[in-house]
């Protein structure tokens, strides 16, 4: 099931990045008001785009996460990969994401008087 809905997330997140999935959208809000004098700007003609981009808004948003999600994933290992084969590079930065915010708070201190001495 992850797999599927990992395939899923992606191949969705990646068609509704392209100018198609715009020019679709236009082309659907278009037909939507044009349909507004036809349907005399009715309350259901209101719901149709409210109710619409709504579900369409509220599903995009976990596909959108779970793709970023991922990738965040991808690129964190690949900078714990860097840090591990750099000799000099302190090896306590490996899975740094999953560190609480006082720790990376102090830390992000530290950096900033290594600026300072510049």
């Amino acid at each position: 099931m992850n797999k599927l809905f990992s395939k899923i997330a992606g191949t969705t997140a990646e068609a509704i990045g392209t100018p198609w999935a715009f020019i679709i959208a236009l082309a659907l809000l278009i037909a939507w008001l044009i349909s507004g004098p036809l349907l005399g700007f009715s309350d259901t003609w209101q719901l149709i785009i409210n109710t619409s981009t709504t579900i369409i808004t509220f599903l995009t948003v976990f596909l959108i996460q779970h793709t970023q999600n991922k990738n965040d994933r991808a690129t964190q290992l690949k900078l714990d990969e860097l840090l591990h084969s750099i000799t000099k590079a302190r090896n306590d930065f490996i899975d740094l994401e999953d560190m609480n915010d006082k720790k990376l708070k102090k830390l992000r201190q530290e950096y900033k008087k290594f600026k300072k001495k510049k």
